[in-house]
């Protein structure tokens, strides 16, 4: 099957089976360019389901690059509470600034602009390009990779790699609705190239699709173990507060509130109490209640009988989850 055909086939499909979403809608050009920005950055390391409630709350609260560059980071912290990854929104706000300042308030349409911007690396600068300004670019996501992985069937670590995959995708072809393909590829990876049991029967290519020739459908990933840390988590409690610390000490969670922690290096006999993934991180954390207040920098009490009235990280909550369990 030739490029084109392959091009016309997905697009085809798309324009019947595409998911209505937010981003998507159809708004002035520079709400698009906006839009597609905000959504980019959320869609680092979060699955589409997830980050729909918190875009449209975003951008009920932030609906401009103007807004963005100026609001406050409390605040803006608070719009983005949930998702995670809070460098990704402390970057979405730096480069607005710089695009206000910079750029006049425009977000730059070509590669090395963009990829000068914080928060923004190849996978960014190119979905932008394509989905804001109908560039001919394939933002090699994991959705895309999955498909090109099966319909080439790519199972060696040589295959596999993220080098290699960029070459090979090329023989998706690229079209004039470059901004529509762009979305149309990832949609075939999230809703029928799936993980597990992909839905071969409404695959548009899959009559020339060498895993589905094969009926081997299993993925090879290059794999990539989560470091083993390990940490004492101080507690200071009184009547029904806990005293909090904002983050200056470790890369993880910077300038957000945590509990007070010390790292340790490879203990013995180390019982934790509780264990949290972060990132690339498998924490390991033993809990040590502390009978005297000891004073920290930029630190504060807080009720935990008021929860919803703090901004805090995921990672912090689950701790005070865990102590009122325990």
């Amino acid at each position: 099957m030739n490029d084109q055909i392959i091009t016309k086939k997905i697009l085809n499909w798309y324009d019947l089976n595409k998911r209505s979403l937010p981003w998507r809608k159809n708004v002035s050009q520079s709400k698009k360019h906006y839009y597609t920005l905000v959504s980019e950055f959320m869609l680092q390391q979060t699955q589409v389901v997830t980050v729909i409630p918190y875009f449209n709350r975003f951008l009920n609260k932030i609906p401009n690059l103007k807004k963005l560059s100026t609001i406050h980071d409390r605040e803006l912290i608070k719009s983005w509470e949930g998702l995670g990854y809070y460098s990704r929104v402390r970057n979405l706000k730096k480069t607005a600034k710089i695009i206000i300042s910079k750029y006049s308030g425009k977000i730059p349409n070509n590669y090395e602009d963009l990829i000068s911007l914080p928060g923004i690396g190849t996978y960014t600068a190119n979905a932008i390009l394509a989905i804001a300004f109908n560039k001919s670019y394939i933002p090699l996501d994991g959705n895309i990779e999955r498909v090109l992985k099966r319909y080439l069937y790519l199972k060696k670590d040589k295959e596999i790699q993220k080098d290699n995959l960029i070459k090979k995708k090329s023989i998706f072809g690229n079209s004039t609705r470059a901004s529509d393909y762009a979305q149309a590829l990832m949609e075939l990876g999230a809703i029928i190239c799936k993980p597990k049991n992909p839905e071969c029967t409404e695959c548009p290519i899959s009559k020339n699709c060498k895993s589905y020739k094969r009926k081997d459908f299993d993925l090879v990933k290059i794999s990539k173990q989560n470091k083993k840390k390990y940490f004492i988590l101080k507690v200071y409690k009184k009547d029904q507060k806990y005293l909090l610390i904002k983050n200056t000490k470790f890369n993880f969670l910077k300038n957000l509130v945590i509990f007070p922690m010390e790292e340790l290096s490879k203990p013995r006999n180390f019982n934790e109490n509780l264990n949290i993934k972060m990132s690339n991180m498998n924490m390991n954390i033993k809990i040590q209640y502390q009978k005297n207040t000891k004073r920290f920098p930029s630190s504060f009490w807080f009720d935990k009988r008021k929860l919803d009235n703090y901004v805090l990280p995921t990672f912090t909550k689950k701790v005070v989850k865990y102590l009122e369990k325990n």
